[in-house]
């Protein structure tokens, strides 16, 4: 009877190891139908809000540009009415009519801009529309990898809640078999209540676990503006290290290509020309003027200049206002450049300290645990070891896959934050 309930152990244990193992088919199996990282990352591009704001400021600057190429409208003034022409008749202060006319006077006014203010207020223009083009492109940018990051924390939750209902599996099943040993009398009573605590434990490991995937599920679908709902799965796998990766190569892609580099320089030239636009202001804007009169016994045709005098004010104010923003922004360049560079340094290191982590699990640790497993199971159906071995040596081995399946999540982790350091796809 010991030998059966041990072979029965044996069976039971070595199944859940083979389900145990780390294969992604069927980690994923329950989750054929679910999203691609490539499908989410649309799905946010199309329903985050925030992207929605970055196109809005798009169309603001659009506007602008209409604006700033649009020429001054001229100004009509008129009058009109009705005069007589009267000569006084007798002493009695009495006046007859010797002429009527309907009289009236209409002055047209032109404001004529000067080129070069007209040429700085238009490349203002045209660099606010660069920097908000910029602006959307660096949205998008760390919406991606924000996605990347959620996508990789669910993925991570769901192989957890696959792994603790497998381990779940096993701990039941070895339950049901000390159950038996101790009704046989074959083992004392205390063996039960070990098993039965550790069943308890391996329930409230699966509770957490589904719970951690209901929390990523919320998080992944609130960037996509709530367009995966409350229910559904991803499929995929984490990245690998990439080869070819070189600290050089990319500090100078990270200099040359990063939007939110782009977007200052862009701010940064806008100022001067703003500067510019200030300076230009202080020229006076020179209105045409033309008119035509008609009144009883005189016509006139006037044309004539308007030209306000900066005597007392020549935008001083506006001049160090725009002068300010420019050493902002080029405060704020130099800021992001230095924020960039350190983040590439760090996520770099990151990415080759994990990688180095998964080469150790994939040499042996894996397998070792895997053979301590075995071992364990081997003596205890020759009476060499208790259950509690068996058991520790269960815990370890999925402990192991956890932290690799960890140490995995966190070198796509690092890539995707390397990534956006960088400015793009590596």
């Amino acid at each position: 009877m010991t030998m059966q309930l041990s072979v029965l152990l044996t069976c039971g244990v070595s199944l859940g190891v083979l389900s145990f193992g780390w294969a992604p088919s069927v980690v994923f199996a329950e989750s054929s139908e679910g999203y691609t990282l490539d499908a989410i990352v649309d799905l946010a591009l199309e329903n985050n809000p925030l992207v929605g704001t970055a196109e809005g400021q798009i169309e603001h600057q659009r506007g602008q540009q209409v604006t700033a190429g649009a020429y001054p409208n001229p100004t009509v003034t008129g009058y009109g009415g009705y005069g007589k022409l009267q000569d006084a008749v007798g002493g009695a202060g009495g006046f007859s009519t010797r002429q009527s006319l309907s009289e009236y006077n209409i002055i047209l006014g032109q404001p004529v801009e000067w080129p070069t203010m007209r040429a700085a207020r238009q490349r203002v223009a045209d660099l606010g529309l660069a920097t908000a083009n910029a602006g959307l492109l660096e949205t998008q940018l760390n919406l991606r990898s924000q996605v990347k990051v959620a996508f990789y924390g669910l993925l991570l939750a769901q192989q957890g809640a696959v792994l603790a209902r497998q381990n779940l599996d096993i701990v039941e099943e070895v339950g049901r078999i000390v159950r038996a040993r101790v009704k046989s009398g074959e083992a004392p009573q205390f063996e039960l209540i070990k098993a039965d605590v550790e069943v308890m434990k391996a329930r409230q490991l699966v509770v957490r676990a589904e719970n951690a995937v209901r929390i990523r599920r919320v998080a992944m679908d609130t960037l996509t503006g709530g367009a995966l709902g409350p229910v559904y799965a991803v499929k995929g796998e984490f990245r690998t290290f990439p080869p070819d990766l070189q600290i050089e190569g990319l500090m100078a892609r990270m200099m040359e290509r990063h939007p939110a580099i782009q977007r200052y320089l862009r701010s940064v030239e806008q100022s001067d020309w703003k500067v510019e636009f200030e300076r230009q202001l202080r020229v006076p804007t020179v209105t045409v003027n033309g008119g035509v009169w008609r009144e009883l016994g005189r016509e006139a045709f006037q044309a004539g200049l308007s030209v306000p005098l900066p005597l007392w004010y020549r935008r001083e104010g506006e001049i160090a206002s725009s002068l300010g923003t420019k050493r902002r922004n080029e405060a704020e360049l130099l800021r992001t450049r230095n924020d960039l560079a350190r983040a590439v340094h760090q996520h770099y290191q990151d990415v080759s300290t994990t990688a180095e982590l998964i080469e150790v699990f994939d040499k042996g640790l894996l397998k070792q645990a895997q053979e301590a497993l075995r071992l364990a199971q081997f003596s205890f159906q020759h009476g060499a070891s208790s259950l509690l071995e068996v058991l520790d040596a269960q815990r370890v081995q999925r402990q192991i896959q956890l932290d690799y399946a960890e140490a995995r999540h966190d070198l796509s982790v690092s890539l995707t934050r390397l990534e956006q350091a960088v400015g793009g796809t590596l």
